[in-house]
């Protein structure tokens, strides 16, 4: 059973993958933010085994997001979820220790299957 972390302002795109992941495995639990700050807040107390994060949101964007986790050593694997295809992106988001992958939305559910099986601790 892993924890999964879903930050992304877009409740539709979390209610999906929180389906994909009821889907791949329902014992799965799932913690669903559309609040980066407050997702950030959380983080320590659900010692999450994935983050999904998404890069363009208000208040606190996904670089935000990431250079916090950065500045209070959090070493959390982060999978980047964006609808962004910008090689730019996908090289910054390189320059984080933490991030192990860049995926593009829509995400598809047997790529998902993949990381949550690859993503133990």
């Amino acid at each position: 059973m892993k924890k999964i972390l879903l930050v992304d302002d877009m409740e539709i795109t979390n209610f999906i993958t929180e389906s994909f992941i009821r889907n791949i495995n329902p014992a799965h639990n799932v913690y669903n933010f559309t609040d980066p700050v407050k997702a950030f807040g959380e983080v320590t107390t659900i010692d999450p085994d994935v983050i999904l994060l998404d890069l363009n949101m208000p208040e606190l964007d996904g670089w935000g997001f990431l250079d916090r986790m950065q500045e209070s050593q959090m070493a959390y694997n982060v999978y980047i979820l964006s609808s962004s295809t910008s090689e730019l992106d996908k090289k910054r988001s390189s320059t984080y220790g933490n991030v192990v992958g860049f995926l593009v939305k829509p995400l598809e559910e047997d790529v998902l299957s993949n990381i949550l099986e690859t993503n133990a601790r």
